[in-house]
C-alpha cells in the first residue's frame, strides 16, 4: 500500500517518517520529496508498506499526529491518473501570459493593456 504523508516539518527526514511508519508493521520504502532547485522538503512524502492491514493501521493512528513538531496528514496515496505529470510552463494552456493585451510593442515601447496607461519610446 502507498501512503500519502503531507504537511511534514520541513527538517524531517525520510529515515524519521520510515521509523515513524515501522511501529505498525514493515515498511518497503519511506521517501520525504526534495525540491530540486533548493535541495529542501517539499513538506510531503510517500511511504510503501506491504500488508494492506498494517497500512490502514498507520493510517489511522497517525493521521493527525505530531512529528517533529508538525500536525501531519496522512492517506492512502491515490494513483497517478493517466495524463497527469508534474508542472511546468505549457504556454498553450496560458503560461505565464494574460490576456489583457500588455506587453511589448513592435514599434517601441510598452503596452499597459486594460488600464489604458503605458510606455511609449519617443525615440
Amino acid at each position: 500500500m502507498n501512503i500519502f504523508v503531507a504537511k511534514l516539518n520541513f527538517k524531517t527526514t525520510s529515515e524519521q517518517l520510515e521509523e515513524t511508519f515501522k511501529q505498525f508493521g514493515e515498511v518497503t520504502s519511506a521517501k520525504v520529496i526534495i525540491d530540486k532547485l533548493t535541495n529542501r522538503s517539499k513538506g510531503y512524502g510517500f511511504v510503501e508498506m506491504p500488508n494492506d492491514t498494517e497500512g490502514y493501521a498507520a493510517i489511522n493512528d497517525l493521521n493527525d499526529a505530531q512529528l517533529d513538531g508538525s500536525t501531519i496528514v496522512v492517506k492512502k496515496a491515490r494513483p497517478k491518473e493517466e495524463g497527469e505529470g508534474g508542472g511546468g510552463f505549457k504556454r498553450r494552456e496560458g503560461g505565464f501570459r494574460s490576456n489583457d493585451g500588455g506587453g511589448y510593442r513592435k514599434e517601441g515601447g510598452f503596452r499597459g493593456g486594460d488600464s489604458g496607461g503605458g510606455f511609449r519610446n519617443r525615440y
